[in-house]
């Protein structure tokens, strides 16, 4: 078993649980790491055989762009689409971040994280 991450995959979207939020969008950022069984692509050295980076990419990327007010349910959806499109995927563990949140507070980001597995 291996493990495949994505770090450090910024979106602008518009996410938020206030509507001044959901019009103006903010900076998120996911990180994104599976465990998958890639014994065969390290041998053979072939996409075909592993987990395409680009198919975890797109599944993130048309998730983002669905406004939601939790980040929670933006985790939900990442990671249960990454379990139920990619046959390959054992374990999906999501970690997205959304910077300066609206707490009347000095905040970097709030981030919120999940996984689950098959």
């Amino acid at each position: 078993m291996g493990k495949i991450s994505l770090k450090g995959l910024r979106f602008k979207a518009y996410h938020g649980y206030y509507d001044e939020e959901r019009q103006l969008g903010n900076t998120f950022e996911v990180d994104i790491t599976i465990k998958t069984d890639f014994h065969k692509a390290a041998i053979h050295d072939e996409l075909p055989e592993t987990v395409d980076y680009e198919s975890l990419y797109a599944i993130i990327r048309e998730e983002m762009a669905i406004p939601s007010k939790l980040l929670e349910h933006v985790v939900q959806k990442i990671v249960d689409r990454v379990i139920d499109e990619l046959v390959a995927v054992n374990s999906v563990k999501v970690k997205l971040s959304k910077f300066n949140p609206p707490i009347n507070g000095e905040c970097e980001r709030a981030v919120v994280s999940l996984s689950r597995r098959k």
